[in-house]
């Protein structure tokens, strides 16, 4: 007997569930951004809907592309020109549809990018962190063996096979309890710091990081946006593989930032 084969919209409802993607005010579209022309047997996941990542998972016969950071950002759709308009055209005329989930797929206690940086990092004691309105979107712990702020990133770093940057305003201080907020999540920092946390580890070095961290005394580890965003989607794109049946490949397009 054939198994069934789900639609796009069929994925993106479940995942719309799974993540409860409604409980997010969010400043992207979070489901489906294109809709395509097959059911979904092979399901391609990435970080960011860039054309690389569409021409690589076209090549690959994807049915469905899920990202964590679609086409569309604050508020309506833009005009379909220029780099958006090859994107989008890439994705009608191969039948490809693309699906997007930010804030929920950051939150997310188990498939979440906050969740996977913590099961990197062998985080016990964890707790909900980085408060936005009524949610909490990264998560905070204590490291399993007290480690100094370099050894700390250079850990991170060899893990996620990326440069962090490391802001530390005592160098050789043990570091125990670690606040994560991935991708651009600098302004959570202001609660580490409150909370007292001994590191805060976010994707991205604001022009403010060391500053805060000298005066703070709480040191700030940048380990790249995109590196510390790749987990998220490749959990779930796996999730999706084993509940529908799905064929799932997770392409990387290499990204410094």
């Amino acid at each position: 007997m054939n198994r069934h084969l789900p639609s796009p919209a069929e994925v993106v409802a479940h995942c719309d569930t799974l993540l409860q993607a409604a409980r997010f005010r969010d400043y992207t579209p979070n489901g489906l951004q294109v809709e395509g022309v097959r059911s979904v047997r092979r399901l391609v996941t990435g970080v960011s809907a860039n054309l690389t990542l569409i021409e690589a998972a076209i090549t690959l016969q994807a049915d469905l592309i899920l990202v964590h950071h679609g086409l569309f950002w604050g508020g309506d759709p833009r005009p379909l020109t220029g780099v958006l308009g090859r994107r989008v055209r890439a994705l009608m005329q191969s039948g490809t549809a693309l699906a997007a989930y930010h804030l929920p797929l950051d939150a997310h206690p188990t498939l979440g990018n906050n969740a996977a940086l913590a099961d990197l990092l062998q985080l016990n004691e964890r707790t909900p962190f980085g408060r936005v309105g009524d949610l909490f979107l990264g998560v905070g712990g204590l490291l399993p063996i007290a480690l100094g702020p370099q050894a700390l990133g250079e850990a991170l770093g060899e893990r996620l096979d990326t440069q962090t940057q490391v802001f530390a305003p005592i160098p050789e201080r043990p570091i125990h309890r670690v606040a994560l907020m991935s991708g651009g999540g600098g302004k959570a920092a202001h609660e580490a710091i409150a909370q007292g946390y001994d590191a805060f580890v976010t994707g991205e070095g604001e022009e403010w990081a060391q500053a805060l961290a000298l005066e703070s005394g709480v040191a700030w580890i940048a380990a790249g946006h995109h590196a510390t965003e790749r987990g998220g989607v490749a959990r779930l794109g796996d999730q999706l593989a084993g509940h529908f049946g799905l064929t799932h490949d997770f392409i990387d397009i290499p990204n410094p930032l």
